[in-house]
């Protein structure tokens, strides 16, 4: 119930046709912030991740959620919790807004963290790690908390694990960074190359403890479009290739849209996923029949329900609409952008500034709580990840990425 959105029996055929990379050309590090002029202007986006780092005093990583105390269990997990996507996230919007130095204390904590882990010396990096200053010697500390009935110090299975998509993010942030971190994304890609590998594309990553974490043997769709622009930004043309084609074997033709990815015993997961079918947008050349898995997003995911798509104001994370995802309603804010439409791209953003903290940061839903029908256990039998309505810096994120109308993949 308080884990990121990567895991879960996330996503479709074996043996999928091999495509050119022209599909999903994503040249080394040419990163879209040359284009930042803001389509709105709300500073505090950028000013209240700016301002986080600053606060750091150097190397570090931001707290996920603005937490209250004592709210939820959801609020004592993740009092100390900072998420790696996240923090990629940020950094690459802070990139993107032309703050480079920000962007370098936090890619700079994520070297720290895969060179300094206490078990791993293999290039991985954990799904999550404790927020704050990175520490000057010793391991990089994972977030965790205090069980006064258990009378001991508790983590999380999934915050030790590594989504393959979270390490792609990184490996994103630190080439569009430059030189100075290549020998970090290539150790992750290593990693990635020689751990989790499939027939048709990358596993989803592993989850427990050391010494012996399980890998998941679903593969997402999510994680592949993030792993064929990684792979690619670094010059590792043939894992991009095997991360893109199953990508390109994804997408349902009948239906316009691309499918989740596949389940654990190799069955296609045919489940609707925002992420799987606007991040292909956000690429430099994206196919042009992966156009109409926009209207598909609206009509699956759109809120109100039934609204005609003019009228949408946000999207769901999943199918069930019982609230705005605002991560989501970024993602499709930018992805109006790139297809030319702005009164739709004019909603998602105004639902965004309506839904931002004093604090600057945008919340993660418009409701309470929201579901998303994904599980962060092994097999998917219990849907117990949930989003809780709580200051998020991956929705702000993206929420600044949209201003800028800057993507976060090269270009």
């Amino acid at each position: 119930m308080n884990k990121r959105k990567d895991w879960g029996d996330r996503d479709g055929p074996p043996n999928p046709p091999v495509i050119s990379l022209d599909t999903l050309r994503l040249t080394r590090r040419t990163f879209l912030a040359a284009a930042a002029t803001p389509i709105i202007q709300v500073p505090t986006w950028r000013a209240a991740l700016a301002s986080r780092v600053a606060a750091l005093n150097g190397p570090g990583l931001l707290r996920s959620y603005d937490t209250q105390p004592g709210a939820a269990p959801f609020d004592l997990t993740q009092a100390n919790t900072a998420y790696v996507y996240d923090n990629a996230a940020s950094g690459l919007a802070l990139l993107a807004a032309g703050n480079t130095a920000a962007a370098t204390s936090i890619a700079d904590a994520l070297a720290t963290a895969q060179s300094n882990d206490r078990a791993y010396t293999d290039g991985r990096l954990r799904n999550a790690y404790r927020a704050g200053p990175a520490p000057r010697t010793g391991p990089y500390p994972l977030a965790g908390w205090w069980d006064p009935k258990a009378n001991t110090w508790l983590e999380d299975a999934y915050q030790a694990g590594i989504a393959t998509g979270v390490l792609a993010w990184t490996m994103l942030l630190w080439a569009a960074l430059g030189p100075a971190y290549q020998a970090s994304a290539h150790q992750a890609a290593d990693f990635i190359a020689a751990n989790l590998k499939a027939p048709s594309g990358y596993y989803g990553g592993f989850i427990g403890f050391e010494p012996h974490p399980k890998r998941l043997a679903w593969v997402s769709t999510e994680h592949n479009i993030d792993l064929a622009a990684a792979f690619a930004a670094i010059g590792r043309t043939r894992e991009a290739a095997h991360a893109a084609a199953f990508v390109a074997a994804m997408w349902q033709t009948d239906q316009g849209r691309f499918a989740m990815g596949l389940k654990p015993d190799g069955t296609l997961n045919d489940a609707s996923a925002l992420d799987a079918n606007l991040w292909p947008l956000l690429s430099a050349n994206p196919n042009p029949k992966w156009r109409s898995a926009f209207p598909w997003v609206l009509a699956q995911h759109g809120l109100p329900a039934g609204a005609p798509a003019a009228h949408i104001q946000g999207v769901d994370f999943n199918t069930d609409k019982d609230g705005i995802w605002l991560e989501g309603t970024a993602y499709m804010a930018l992805a109006a952008h790139r297809l030319n439409q702005p009164d739709i791209a004019a909603h998602m953003m105004a639902t965004l500034r309506a839904n931002t903290a004093p604090t600057g940061l945008v919340y993660a839903t418009t409701t309470p709580t929201l579901t998303t029908g994904l599980a962060t256990g092994t097999n998917g039998d219990t849907p117990d990840f949930l989003y809780f309505r709580r200051p998020h810096i991956g929705a702000t994120a993206w929420a600044l990425l949209a201003n800028l109308n800057a993507s976060p993949f090269p270009q």
